[in-house]
């Protein structure tokens, strides 16, 4: 005699993977990153709560960790056009290991104050955990800029590294057109 039993539990156990590995199945946001909350204040001394007080629903931002990558993300402003396109919302943010200090806090402020007194975009430094926040983002690391496309929830919805290259534009174009 056959048990009626075996059949019906191999079809709930079905089930009850299933809906573990839906549930368990990694999300967009959770493989492309999410900005961290964050209190910033722009280099105009503009407050801005991220990711919710972006601009636009979609913002272009280039992302530096060290001084030596403003070449990288400027090459990223030239080739997107951007000084004179006032379509696309975009911003800079430096990202600098905190000093837990607000002296030392406020004299790097000035020295990038100085730094980007020409430019026509906000400038946002971000002090905290550099490897923090680029884990947290879903960026590969600090050693190269990031260009990311974020929505006002702080979702990467893309993201390429390096200086400019019209391939990885376009994608990016592609992406704040959508």
């Amino acid at each position: 005699m056959k048990s009626v039993w075996s059949p019906t539990l191999a079809w709930c156990l079905a089930v009850v993977a299933a809906v573990l590995l839906a549930v368990a199945a990694p999300t967009e946001s959770s493989v492309m990153g999410r900005l961290p909350s964050l209190q910033a204040r722009q280099l105009d001394q503009q407050p801005l709560a991220l990711p919710e007080g972006l601009g636009a629903e979609r913002t272009l931002a280039f992302i530096s960790f060290h001084r030596d990558q403003r070449p990288a993300v400027d090459s990223w402003i030239q080739g997107l056009q951007l000084s004179g396109d006032a379509s696309v919302r975009w911003l800079r943010m430096v990202v600098l290991n905190d000093p837990g200090d607000a002296a030392e806090r406020s004299l790097i402020e000035n020295r990038l104050r100085e730094r980007y007194a020409q430019e026509k975009a906000a400038v946002v430094p971000v002090f905290t955990d550099r490897n923090a926040f680029a884990r947290s983002t879903g960026l590969s690391g600090v050693e190269q800029p990031h260009v990311v496309v974020l929505n006002r929830r702080g979702e990467v919805l893309a993201r390429v590294e390096g200086p400019f290259h019209p391939e990885k534009a376009r994608a990016l174009r592609a992406t704040l057109d959508e």
